[in-house]
C-alpha cells in the first residue's frame, strides 16, 4: 500500500469516481416499470452472488457471521432503508438533483461529530462549511424550483437527505462494532440478508413485466455500482491508502449531474448550477476543516476502513 497515486491508483480512482456516480441514473431507470422494493432486493442479491466467492475463499464471511446481529444492523443503516428512500425519491426527483443531494453525508457526518461532543468538529471553518454546505442545498432545491413544484417534491428531497444522514451514522457502526471485522465480509453477508429480506416486499409490491431498459439498469446497478465498486474500492485503498481513497467521492456528485443532463435530458438549470459547488465546497470544508486532505489520527487498514455503499 502506497501513501500517494500511482498510475494504478488514478486509474482505481477515476473508475471509482465513474462507478459510484452511476447509480442515480441507474436507479431512475430501474423504478421506471420496476418497483423500489425489488430494485433493492435485485441490486442486493446481485451485489451478494457476485462477492460471496471472494468473501468465503478469504475467510471473512466466516469472521462476519460472528458479528451477524451488528452486520444487520449495519444493512439496515447502510443498504435496506437508503436503498429504498432513493428509489422512492427518483420516482419524482431527477438523477442528478439526487446525486448531488446524497453528497451532503460529510454535512450529516459533522453534525454527528459535534453531538458526540468531538472538538475537532466545531473548528471555524468546518462550522463554516456546515452552514455553506446546506445553503447550498436551499439554493440547489428552490433556485431549481423543486421547493415551489409540490409536496411530493419536497418529500422526496427529504427522503434523499434522510439518506445522507443515514449514510454518515453507518461508519460508526463499522466502527464501533465491527471494526475487527473484514469490510468485504461485513458488505457481502449484509447485502445477502437484506436482499433475502426483501424478497417478499419484491414479490408483493412489482404488479408488471419489468422494460428491457429497466432491467438491465437494475442488473448494472448490482453487478457494477455494488460488486464491481466495492472490489475496485478494495484495490484503491490497497494501492493509495485508506486517508486518499475516498476522496473520490467530491466527484460522484459532478458525475451523476452530467450523466443525468446527458443521457437523460436532465435540465441544470441556474439554481442547480449556482448551489452544487456551494454544496460540495461546503461539504468538503466540514469533512476536511479545509485541509487538503482528511487528517489520519491513526493507522488503519484496509479491512478496517468504514466504506459506504453507493
Amino acid at each position: 500500500m502506497t501513501n500517494g497515486f500511482t498510475r494504478r491508483g488514478w486509474l482505481l480512482f477515476g473508475a471509482m469516481a465513474i462507478l459510484w456516480g452511476l447509480p442515480y441514473l441507474f436507479i431512475k431507470e430501474a423504478v421506471d416499470t420496476i418497483a423500489p422494493a425489488a430494485v433493492v432486493c435485485g441490486r442486493t442479491l446481485i451485489g451478494a452472488l457476485v462477492l460471496l466467492p471472494f468473501a468465503i475463499r478469504s475467510g471473512a464471511l466466516r469472521t462476519a457471521l460472528k458479528h451477524w446481529p451488528w452486520v444487520l444492523a449495519f444493512g439496515l443503516i447502510e443498504m435496506a432503508v437508503p436503498f429504498l428512500l432513493l428509489g422512492t425519491a427518483e420516482q419524482t426527483l431527477p438523477s442528478g438533483l439526487t446525486g448531488l443531494l446524497v453528497a451532503t453525508v460529510p454535512l450529516f457526518g459533522t453534525l454527528i461529530a459535534i453531538g458526540g461532543g468531538d472538538r475537532t468538529a466545531v473548528r471555524p471553518l468546518r462550522i463554516i462549511g456546515l452552514l455553506l454546505g446546506f445553503a447550498g442545498v436551499a439554493v440547489v432545491v428552490y433556485g431549481s424550483g423543486i421547493g415551489t413544484s409540490g409536496t411530493a417534491a419536497l418529500w422526496a428531497v427529504g427522503m434523499v437527505l434522510t439518506v445522507g444522514l443515514f449514510y454518515a451514522i453507518a461508519p460508526f457502526v463499522i466502527d464501533r462494532k465491527l471494526r475487527d471485522v473484514p469490510s468485504i465480509g461485513s458488505i457481502t453477508l449484509a447485502l445477502l440478508m437484506i436482499g433475502i429480506g426483501y424478497l417478499p416486499a419484491a414479490l408483493m409490491t412489482q404488479h408488471q413485466l419489468p422494460s428491457l431498459r429497466s432491467g438491465g439498469s437494475l442488473l448494472l446497478l448490482g453487478l457494477l455500482c455494488t460488486a464491481l465498486a466495492f472490489l475496485a474500492f478494495f484495490a484503491l485503498i490497497r494501492e493509495v491508502g485508506p486517508v486518499n481513497a475516498p476522496l473520490f467521492t467530491y466527484i460522484n456528485p459532478v458525475v451523476a449531474l452530467l450523466l443525468g443532463s446527458l443521457l437523460l435530458g436532465e435540465h441544470l438549470g441556474v439554481g442547480l448550477l449556482i448551489g452544487a459547488p456551494i454544496v460540495l465546497v461546503g461539504c468538503w470544508l466540514a469533512a476536511t476543516g479545509g485541509r487538503l486532505r482528511p487528517r489520519r489520527t491513526a493507522p488503519v487498514s484496509p479491512e478496517d476502513e468504514a466504506v459506504e455503499v453507493r
